[in-house]
C-alpha cells in the first residue's frame, strides 16, 4: 500500500496542471483509471460555473465518469474541458456509443480569477485541458500552479486586502484497513482561511496588516467586499476521492461531509458570492467498514488540504 500523502494516495487517480503564466491562471485535470469512477456532486456556493454536472445525479444514466476538470477563467474556462475530452476521445476513453467511438465524461468547474494575479485577462483553452492530461501522473504540484496560479483568499472586506492561496491536497488512511480517502481543494475564497486551532493563517489584512477576521468584519455591519463593482472573485473547490466501495447516493453524502469539513476551515463559507463545488469520486476497488468510516476520514483529509492551500502557495 502507498504512503503518498495526496489525492494519488488512491490507486488509478492521476493528477496534472497546465499553466498560463501570461494571465495567471490555469487548470487541473484528475483523471481516473481506464474503467472510469463512480462520482456525486455537493453545489454550496451560490455563484457557481459548471459543466456536465447533471452527470452526477444518481438518477442519470451515465454511471461512470472519466475525469474532472478544475479552470481558472471563470465560465471562460470551461471551455478547456473540449481538450480533456479531445484527450480520452484519442485514447477510446468515454461512453461507449457504437460506430461514433465514445463520448467522454469530463464534469467541469471554474474559479473567478480573472485579474487576479495583476496580468492581462485570460483564461486556459482546450489545448491547455489537453496539455494538463499529458502532464498527468501520480506525482503533481501544490500551490499557485494549475487552477491554483491566480486563487486568493481573505476578500469580504475588499479585493486589495486579499492574500495569495493555491492547491492544496492531502490522503488519509484507515488503521489495519486498505481503505483511503484523499483530497484535493483550490481556495479562491470570500472568507479567511484558519488552522486546526481556529486561528487564521491567511485571509483579509488591515491597515495595520494584521487580521481582520471577515466573519466579524461582516457581523459588525462592515460592507462586503467594499468595492460593490468587484464581487465576483470567489469559489471553492474541492475533490474527495477514495478507493472504497460506495454507490452514488453514498457518495453524495461523502461531498456534503466534505463541504462540512471545508466549512470548518474557510470563514465564512458557501456565501452567494462563492462558487463552491465539491467532487466524491470512488474507484469502488475495496470494502469500507462503514460510510461513515469513509465521511470521517474525508472529514481528516479535507482541512490539511485546505491548510495546505495556503502554506504552499
Amino acid at each position: 500500500m502507498t504512503t503518498r500523502t495526496t489525492l494519488t494516495a488512491v490507486p488509478g487517480i492521476t493528477v496534472g496542471h497546465a499553466n498560463v503564466p501570461a494571465h495567471g491562471t490555469g487548470c487541473t485535470v484528475i483523471l481516473g483509471p481506464v474503467s472510469g469512477l463512480r462520482a456525486a456532486v455537493a453545489l454550496r456556493g451560490r455563484a457557481t460555473g459548471t459543466r456536465e454536472i447533471d452527470a452526477l445525479s444518481p438518477r442519470h444514466l451515465v454511471e461512470r465518469i472519466d475525469a474532472i476538470l478544475f479552470a481558472g477563467g471563470s465560465a471562460y474556462g470551461l471551455g478547456a474541458a473540449d481538450g480533456v475530452m479531445r484527450w480520452l476521445r484519442e485514447r477510446g476513453r468515454g461512453l461507449p456509443v457504437g460506430p461514433l467511438g465514445t463520448i467522454p465524461i469530463v464534469p467541469t468547474a471554474v474559479i473567478f480569477d480573472l485579474g487576479n494575479a495583476g496580468k492581462p485577462v485570460g483564461w486556459p483553452g482546450p489545448d491547455d485541458g489537453y496539455r494538463a492530461c499529458e502532464a498527468a501522473g501520480e506525482e503533481f504540484a501544490e500551490g499557485a500552479t494549475g487552477v491554483g496560479t491566480g486563487a486568493t483568499v481573505g476578500k469580504a472586506a475588499g479585493i486589495d486586502k486579499m492574500m495569495p492561496a493555491g492547491l492544496g491536497t492531502w490522503a488519509a488512511r484507515a488503521d489495519g484497513s486498505d481503505v483511503v480517502v484523499g483530497a484535493l481543494v483550490v481556495a479562491n475564497a470570500v472568507g479567511d482561511v484558519r488552522d486546526a486551532r481556529g486561528e487564521i493563517i491567511a485571509g483579509a489584512r488591515g491597515p495595520d496588516g494584521r487580521f481582520l477576521d471577515s466573519v466579524r468584519y461582516l457581523a459588525n455591519g462592515g460592507a462586503p467586499f467594499g468595492d460593490p463593482e468587484r464581487l465576483t472573485r470567489n469559489t471553492t473547490l474541492a475533490v474527495v476521492a477514495t478507493n472504497a466501495v460506495l454507490d452514488r447516493v453514498q457518495l453524495e453524502a461523502l461531498a456534503q461531509a466534505g463541504s462540512d469539513a471545508l466549512a470548518r476551515r474557510i470563514t465564512p463559507y458557501g456565501t452567494l458570492y462563492d462558487g463552491d463545488v465539491i467532487f466524491a469520486v470512488s474507484t469502488a476497488a475495496v470494502p469500507a467498514a462503514s460510510t461513515l468510516q469513509v465521511e470521517a476520514l474525508a472529514a481528516l483529509a479535507v482541512p490539511m488540504a485546505v491548510e495546505r492551500t495556503v502554506r504552499r502557495a
